[in-house]
């Protein structure tokens, strides 16, 4: 089984949190990781540097489609941060999201 690392941004800690439980929930996700960075980017013509906080949900590649529709779903953003990497890992680790997103 193929999984990946989804990385998403949110505005804060809570909004962050709000979304990975509702997708541990709904067995989108296995889990998420979530910690601070600092933002620099474009945004209506103007350069914005912004603190926000990046969530690393590790999921199975097959739900790709549904994950990524229900974080657009849950998300306050009106242009969501989503981006998917293939990931390799342990077979116990592989096992494991496989368990828990089932």
């Amino acid at each position: 089984m193929a999984i990946i690392d989804v990385y998403v941004t949110f505005p804060n800690a809570d909004e962050a949190r709000r979304v990975s439980r509702e997708l541990i929930k709904k067995r989108l996700i296995a889990c998420a990781n979530i910690h601070p960075v600092e933002s620099i980017y474009r945004w209506k013509g103007k350069v914005e540097e912004t603190f926000e906080v990046a969530a690393h949900m590790k999921a199975r590649k097959s739900g790709w489609r549904k994950l990524k529709e229900e974080i657009g779903r849950l998300h306050p953003y009106e242009v969501p941060c989503i981006i998917m990497h293939e990931a390799t890992a342990n077979k116990s680790y592989i096992d494991w999201v496989r368990k828990e997103t089932a």
